[in-house]
């Protein structure tokens, strides 16, 4: 986090404001391709082979391959993954919620040469169709599970009807996300863990260590020790009869004007006693 401040410091004048509406807006413009020039799309996504023989536009282009929506509820994921970007945005500032998005991006861009580089120089094959497995759709994952952690209790409407908090729809997109990295093959499992490094880094940097190291433990078990020892302690007691507010509700105390020194009596002994002189 030191990093990132330095970071900020020195480039944060070059952050993107709104980078949610850039991406909305190259999504609308994928979905347009999809639905209109489908046989145009195979030649937006991110594939090592055809970059590497001059087709570089595909190291941007596919992020105009929108994810997988139903077009029946496009305008609700396009709108609610518009509020999601900008709270996150609000939340963690402009520059990191760039480096943060963009990184993302970055990543799985790394992590389909790194493959294509296995296969290549390791396997001995050049195989394509390594991004398919790259898209679009992970990002939105990797969006809303930071989304799920800055707001935890913030609720939406399942099928605009259930209210779930975000807390719960994030862990149950952790399982799906562990369960399909794990049934997954070896371009499915880099595809995942390149295009969630950006959140497992923020995830990370984001707690608070702290609060389970040993000394952190002995602080606070010390603490809860005084404040029960703590609880014990009376605030009143009668210098006659020794009784404290603990011996009943209706019990009242007040200082004696005439004693010499802070003595304190009940109702019961305050006009009663006598009065205590030092000299």
């Amino acid at each position: 986090m030191g990093f990132l401040n330095k970071m900020e410091r020195k480039f944060g004048k070059y952050a993107i404001p709104n980078l949610t509406f850039w991406l909305i807006g190259a999504w609308i413009l994928g979905f347009i391709i999809q639905y209109t020039m489908p046989e145009v799309q195979k030649m937006l996504i991110l594939e090592p082979a055809m970059i590497l023989r001059g087709q570089i536009w595909r190291i941007v282009s596919w992020l105009l391959v929108p994810p997988p929506v139903n077009i029946l509820f496009l305008i609700f994921f396009l709108s609610c993954y518009y509020f999601i970007g900008i709270s996150i945005e609000q939340a963690i500032g402009t520059f990191r919620y760039n480096v943060y998005l963009i990184g993302g991006m970055l990543c799985s861009i790394l992590g389909a040469f790194l493959l294509y580089g296995f296969y290549y120089f390791v396997k001995g094959m050049a195989v394509a169709g390594i991004g398919y497995y790259f898209s679009t759709e992970y990002i939105t994952m990797s969006l809303f599970m930071a989304f799920a952690v800055i707001y935890p209790n913030v609720e939406f409407r399942l099928y605009f009807i259930i209210p779930i908090k975000a807390k719960w729809m994030g862990i149950v997109d952790a399982v799906w996300m562990s369960f399909m990295f794990l049934s997954s093959n070896a371009a499915g499992r880099t595809a995942i863990l390149a295009s969630l490094l950006n959140f497992l880094i923020f995830f990370f940097s984001t707690r608070n260590y702290k609060r389970v190291s040993p000394k952190e433990i002995h602080r606070k078990q010390v603490y809860r020790q005084q404040m029960r020892q703590a609880e014990n302690i009376t605030r009143h007691k009668c210098a006659i009869c020794g009784r404290t507010e603990r011996d009943g509700a209706d019990l009242e105390f007040r200082f004696c004007s005439k004693c010499d020194g802070n003595y304190e009596y009940c109702q019961d002994h305050l006009f009663t006693h006598q009065h205590i002189r030092r000299s």
